[in-house]
């Protein structure tokens, strides 16, 4: 029926065993219905990732070969759309969001079905500096690939909640870390409305659990690809729409 909101959590993991539960079971405090990804974590990642499947509500899908986050986000799409949900709040497993920010993303989504709710982070000095830049450049491509109507604050922020049905539809191709602004773009394209809030980052210390995944060689060239195609797939766009 038109309007209905029946949203879970997607929680993409790969080798987070010290900090996926405590993510989950706080998730859980605010939206029982959780899906958890396993993108083929080693022992410790995948042993956290089965005690969860035990938990009521708790959907555990493994990936047998770490595919990128994009990977396995798409798969948690399509398992919470079989499952019967219409939307998902994808948080990240690695402790760095403000979990108690969820409240106003559901109601903010409840309100807005027809949406994607972006987090826009607000980062304190864990952040590291490299990170802080990478991202400014790829909102400043954003921009351009969306025609300069700057509807998205910040792409690469994985605290988010998508409409599934239009999340599958777009068909975003990366597999990686790309993914993130890939598909905000391509929901743009499909006049998909995006509404931003303002949520709070912290990266953890080694020490918290804290893992990064994220390969500075690696992930950035997969980033600056992905920003050369879209932005020659929107000029084409923009001229094939006159």
């Amino acid at each position: 029926m038109a309007g209905f909101f029946h949203p879970c959590a997607l929680i993409p993991t790969y080798d987070n065993p010290d900090t996926v539960r405590d993510v989950v079971h706080a998730v859980r405090t605010w939206l029982p219905d959780v899906v958890v990804v396993d993108d083929g974590s080693a022992r410790e990642g995948r042993r956290a990732v089965e005690e969860l499947a035990s938990v009521p509500r708790v959907h555990v899908h493994r990936r047998e070969r770490n595919g990128g986050k994009g990977a396995a986000v798409k798969d948690g799409f399509r398992l919470a759309h079989d499952l019967g949900f219409t939307h998902a709040l994808q948080v990240d497993a690695d402790g760095q969001h403000a979990l108690d920010d969820i409240p106003l993303f559901l109601e903010t989504a409840r309100a807005r079905p027809d949406a994607l709710i972006l987090g826009a982070p607000e980062f304190d000095d864990s952040a590291p500096r490299s990170r802080v830049i990478g991202r400014r450049i790829t909102c400043f491509w954003t921009n351009i690939e969306t025609y300069g109507r700057r509807t998205i604050r910040d792409p690469m922020c994985g605290f988010r909640v998508y409409p599934l049905r239009e999340a599958l539809q777009a068909e975003a191709k990366g597999n990686s870390m790309s993914f993130d602004p890939e598909i905000a773009v391509r929901l743009v394209w499909r006049d998909v409305p995006v509404v931003n809030l303002t949520t709070r980052i912290r990266y953890l210390e080694p020490e918290e659990g804290g893992v990064s995944h994220f390969r500075l060689v690696r992930d950035n060239a997969s980033i600056t690809w992905l920003h050369t195609r879209l932005v020659v797939e929107a000029v084409f766009r923009l001229v094939s729409s006159r």
